[in-house]
């Protein structure tokens, strides 16, 4: 069952020393092979949006090739370049030292420092998870929005040889964590795999600078 969490707007703070692991690599076929990760929503890249959800985070590692405008972030990139999310976590884990990672998407426009926070509660305040990972209004886990205790993944990794995360991550039996959906629907788990969801997010994060400037 699905653990309630609070909203997005408001949260604890973080419950432990995580780093962040942010995968920006992949083809981005559904938006015409572009730079996903480099699209601008409100102002801010994708990936942009993302770092800032973790400012906490004592090291931001980020699975692709270097980019500008990331200078906390150090910069590795799976082997091969391409093979898919549980190499490129392969490669991230491996740059990380804190007890606790939080393992991000770089498409999410509306994941917040509180989701982060919430995440981290959650895992840290139940006994003895390997984590914690939203779930979206369906219930459905949303495996590149959660956070895993390291000494938990690194030998399940270690030990796996599929190409699924969840396969990897599934029989980890992390939290589920479920937040209030807020009435302007900026979900924390909400990602940018289309050109008609970079349009719904520009049009939600505009309409938030208009009641801001207002």
């Amino acid at each position: 069952m699905p653990h309630d969490g609070p909203s997005g707007r408001a949260g604890p703070g973080p419950a432990a020393p995580y780093d962040a692991v942010v995968l920006a690599g992949g083809g981005a076929r559904r938006l015409g092979g572009a730079d996903k990760p480099g699209v601008d929503v409100g102002g801010l890249t994708l990936i942009e949006r993302v770092v800032a959800a973790v400012p906490d985070a004592a090291r931001l590692v980020v699975v692709a090739p270097r980019r500008a405008g990331l200078p906390r972030a150090r910069f590795v990139q799976e082997r091969p370049p391409g093979g898919g999310p549980v190499p490129a976590l392969r490669a991230g884990l491996a740059a990380t030292s804190a007890p606790w990672v939080a393992l991000l998407a770089a498409d999410l426009p509306f994941l917040l420092p509180a989701h982060i926070a919430a995440l981290l509660a959650a895992a840290a305040g139940s006994p003895g998870p390997a984590g914690a990972v939203l779930v979206d209004e369906r219930g459905r886990e949303q495996w590149l929005t959660g956070v895993w205790r390291a000494d938990a993944l690194t030998p399940a990794l270690a030990a796996y040889e599929g190409r699924s995360l969840y396969g990897l991550l599934g029989p980890l039996d992390p939290v589920r964590l479920s937040l209030a959906v807020e009435d302007d629907g900026r979900v924390p788990w909400f990602d940018c795999d289309t050109v008609d969801d970079v349009t719904v997010a520009r049009e939600k994060l505009s309409v938030v600078t208009d009641e801001y400037e207002n």
